[in-house]
């Protein structure tokens, strides 16, 4: 028998450069032609996620299973990437139950942005929106973060079997 519940911590950073979209938990937000660099979309929220996920099933981590060596996932949408960690989950038997997730920069701020970003979330999931919640946190002007050089993402998933075990 397995155990009801396990729990997966999740986190990721990404550089801000020009000439990028700016893509957080699958939603492209306006910010004056700014994005993250990364080999996929660099949605690191979304990545974020995809490790607590993963962590917490014990099915390893997103560089696991999408690496960066691998062209397949150059600029891939990671929306598409947490869908196939979600079914990864499922052929193991687990099935996320709610996500607690923050975003750390200066700008843009997320307050706006959040309704739809835990909706998206939620649809890539396969959960209640009530279930996912997104928050937005600044460094007070210090570190990478706190200088706009980057953005970090911290992620705690809930998943549950989804099968008797």
């Amino acid at each position: 028998m397995s155990t009801p519940y396990r729990v997966g911590f999740g986190y990721d950073v990404h550089r801000l450069v020009e000439g990028r979209p700016l893509i957080l938990g699958g939603v492209s937000i306006p910010f004056g032609g700014r994005g993250l660099l990364g080999h996929s979309d660099a949605d690191v929220l979304l990545h974020a996620i995809t490790d607590a996920l993963l962590g917490a099933a014990a099915l390893g981590d997103i560089g696991t299973h999408f690496p960066p060596t691998d062209m397949r996932w150059k600029d891939a949408d990671s929306g598409d990437l947490l869908a196939q960690s979600v079914q990864l989950l499922a052929n193991a038997g687990w099935r996320p139950v709610n996500m607690d997730c923050t975003v750390v920069c200066e700008e843009p701020k997320i307050g706006p942005y959040r309704a739809a970003i835990s909706e998206r979330i939620a649809a890539l999931l396969g959960v209640a929106v009530g279930m996912v919640n997104v928050k937005g946190k600044t460094s007070e002007g210090m570190g990478f973060t706190g200088t706009g050089e980057g953005m970090a993402a911290y992620a705690i998933a809930l998943v549950e079997p989804s099968r008797e075990g």
